[in-house]
């Protein structure tokens, strides 16, 4: 079959074993991609889900906007982001930030709204502040649904990265875009294929993180979470 030559010939090559094209150079550039994308999203999504849920305010409005988000076209963005900040991070890290922030956001706003209210009523019984409620209740039963918002994220842009390479970044991408460009099938269909391998090894990475990490109670309403659509 043709493209189990591709990828014996691609795997085979000797600048897939070291240098600037190398695997493990692409995937390192590809990992620092999607980290400082999903940081990002994280600093601004999920303080402001928190204090949506624990208020209760704005709610509908951020279900709204998520939605709309998703749906933005990513390589439009790419684009747009270009043309106003010019080629480099700046033009990748911003639709990458855009797609990662929605999952975040909804994941932090539904995780403590789903804290028992009688949990809530009790805290604040006994003295504690609004912060402490949050920080202290709301946040440790929400980590189920964030961890399993952040791995739709982590997914979804471990999956959109290889956009960097259309202004000139690293990345997986590269494999793709410049085997396009070359005819190189091998490149690209052993391009796509890492990409592939990364997103599952993501999956696999958080579902051992739920499984491991989590107490009991805990991983039960992971398990829940993950079954809500995203």
């Amino acid at each position: 079959m043709n493209w189990l030559t591709w990828l014996g010939d691609f795997f085979s090559a000797e600048d897939r074993r070291s240098g600037a094209n190398s695997i493990a150079n692409r995937v390192a550039e590809h990992l620092l991609l999607s980290g400082e994308a999903l940081l990002l999203a994280g600093l601004l999504a999920v303080p402001l889900g928190l204090l949506i849920g624990y208020t209760g305010r704005g709610v509908t409005a951020v279900t709204a906007l998520a939605g709309a988000a998703r749906a933005l076209p990513t390589l439009g963005l790419v684009t747009l982001a270009v043309l106003l900040a010019g080629v480099g991070d700046t033009a990748v890290l911003v639709p990458l930030v855009a797609l990662a922030a929605p999952p975040l956001l909804v994941a932090a706003v539904e995780g403590v709204r789903g804290t028992d209210p009688d949990v809530r009523d009790a805290a604040r019984g006994v003295g504690l502040t609004h912060p402490q409620v949050l920080f202290q209740v709301c946040l440790p039963s929400a980590l189920p649904t964030l961890l399993a918002g952040l791995r739709t994220a982590t997914v979804q842009v471990i999956a959109t990265a290889t956009v960097a390479a259309y202004v000139g970044l690293g990345g997986l991408g590269r494999y793709v875009v410049d085997g396009l460009a070359t005819r190189d099938f091998a490149m690209t269909v052993g391009g796509a294929l890492l990409v592939v391998l990364l997103a599952v090894a993501a999956q696999v990475f958080f579902a051992l993180l739920a499984r491991y990490a989590l107490p009991p109670g805990l991983r039960a309403q992971q398990r829940a979470a993950a079954r809500q659509p995203s």
